[in-house]
């Protein structure tokens, strides 16, 4: 099947619009991987916060193990 010549394309331009896609994307994944870190510190901030309370609110010498 003939290719009709509006669909024809410049190699060039479709290598240099494939690279601005390609930065644009690597771009993206850089901001998501900055907001996974910030949401994993802040996940080990809270569980560390919880893991103070819940020591705190056991009181000195009562473990796990010692829980009903």
């Amino acid at each position: 099947m003939p290719r009709s010549t509006d669909r024809q394309t410049d190699p060039t331009a479709v290598s240099a619009s494939l690279a601005a896609e390609a930065a644009l994307l690597e771009g993206r994944l850089s901001l998501l991987r900055e907001a996974i870190d910030t949401v994993e510190s802040r996940i080990d901030a809270v569980s560390e916060t919880l893991r103070q309370l819940q020591h705190s609110v056991a009181g000195p010498g009562h473990s796990k193990a010692n829980r009903p």
